[in-house]
């Protein structure tokens, strides 16, 4: 019944911009939290973004601030991530995920474990 549909991605230069779209459907409850994800070639799945539904608040990782802006447009159920000053190192498949246990929030650590749903990714390429 849950979905995340994301979007956005595709192949840019070092130093451009994307914009990737997280369109969410399926869940009742006011209380949960959109995270975005990323996961590169070979490597861990690691927490880039996150932003409460409920309250607005919002975390990034340390490799995203000041580059990355979350945002969420709760009427149409939409969350967004800006990427700005893309990197190489910014390459991966990036994902949307919901944690809607009860009392939840952004957390500043990799909170993978509590992901109750998954989009199915889109990729970002960022060639130097």
């Amino acid at each position: 019944e849950v979905q995340l549909v994301e979007s956005g991605g595709g192949s840019v230069q070092a130093g451009g911009s994307l914009r990737l779209s997280c369109v969410v459907s399926g869940i009742t409850r006011d209380g949960y939290v959109i995270e975005w994800f990323r996961q590169g070639p070979g490597t861990e799945r690691e927490k880039v973004s996150c932003i409460s539904r409920s309250d607005g608040s919002t975390v990034y990782a340390d490799s995203a601030k000041g580059r990355f802006t979350i945002s969420s447009d709760n009427a149409e159920n939409t969350v967004y991530l800006q990427m700005d000053n893309l990197k190489p190192e910014d390459t991966a498949t990036y994902y949307c995920a919901a944690d809607v246990n009860p009392g939840t929030w952004c957390r500043d650590a990799n909170t993978a474990n509590l992901v109750d749903y998954w989009g199915q990714g889109t990729q970002v390429t960022v060639s130097s």
